[in-house]
């Protein structure tokens, strides 16, 4: 079912853990992708953009499979994984073969200390994973014991099987999410210093501040060497770059709230509404009204 939450007087459409569908009612569960799959409620819309509460992680043993995370397509071959966190824009494609296993996790089933030791709230991390043969060996190990264990529902009382369920959770992620760090690490050595530096300098202050050259002051390079930088590590321009994080947020506002389209715009630093409708078209060939509708 579909729970409707108020956050700062924006009603919020979540899709929530499907509590109901997992073995004793744990708060995960981990099984075959594919046709009779039971690992979401019925009335998820899976082939419309929508967003969740909690916690997939799929491995797929086909491809290629397109899927849409933030309004950015992903294209996952056999042997890649997919981690889409709690409150993520999504979409499932009409075509394409979801074959493999899928991990679903409740926010709340593990303890915080593991929370923060696995980065589950790293929406920095890229979604898409390309693990080596080695580290996907080791994570199919590491999945195919949490699949055993959390099968096995008659050698343990409930409270030891939860407990075995966690560690064994744990161990996975774990795995995982040195294989986040690691693919984020490469990118940022790819992209150098002073692309990260722009890169969170536009994540702090896109709602506000649209201009490419005060971003060069804020970092003390110049306009120049900046759009050299950007340029080598995203083959697109500096402005380009902060466009597209401001379209995105805006796509997410429009997507998931029901703010009047005025103040969508002014949330991402065009308090002129008509400014917001012109800048969006541009960028979208669509207006926000009928970007919102098409939804």
């Amino acid at each position: 079912m579909v729970d409707t939450r108020a956050q700062g007087g924006q009603a919020i459409r979540t899709f929530p853990f499907p509590v109901d569908l997992s073995v004793l009612g744990v708060g995960m569960q981990v099984g075959p992708m594919g046709a009779g799959r039971t690992w979401h409620a019925a009335d998820t819309p899976l082939e419309r953009v929508h967003r969740i509460d909690f916690h997939v992680v799929m491995l797929f043993d086909e491809g290629p499979v397109r899927h849409m995370i933030d309004f950015a397509e992903y294209e996952a071959q056999a042997g890649d994984l997919l981690w889409i966190r709690p409150g993520q824009v999504h979409r499932f494609a009409t075509t394409g073969a979801y074959r493999g296993t899928v991990l679903t996790m409740q926010p709340g089933f593990l303890p915080r200390a593991t929370v923060e030791a696995t980065g589950l709230y790293r929406y920095d991390l890229p979604p898409l994973l390309h693990p080596d043969e080695a580290q996907l060996g080791a994570l199919r190990s590491a999945l195919a014991h949490l699949r055993r264990e959390y099968q096995d529902t008659t050698t343990l009382p409930l409270s030891l099987h939860t407990s075995v369920l966690r560690h064994s959770l744990t161990a996975f992620l774990l795995r995982l999410a040195h294989l986040a760090a690691s693919s984020a690490e490469a990118e940022r050595r790819q992209g150098g210093t002073t692309f990260t530096l722009f890169r969170d300098a536009v994540e702090r202050g896109f709602a506000t501040n649209h201009s490419v050259s005060a971003y060069a002051d804020q970092l003390g390079y110049s306009r120049r060497t900046l759009v050299r930088a950007v340029r080598a590590a995203t083959g697109e321009t500096p402005k380009g770059f902060i466009d597209k994080r401001v379209i995105l947020e805006a796509k997410r506002l429009l997507a998931h709230t029901e703010m009047p389209i005025g103040r969508v715009g002014a949330a991402v630093g065009f308090p002129d509404a008509a400014n917001f409708s012109k800048f969006f078209h541009q960028h979208t060939e669509t207006t926000p009204a009928a970007f919102r509708a098409e939804l």
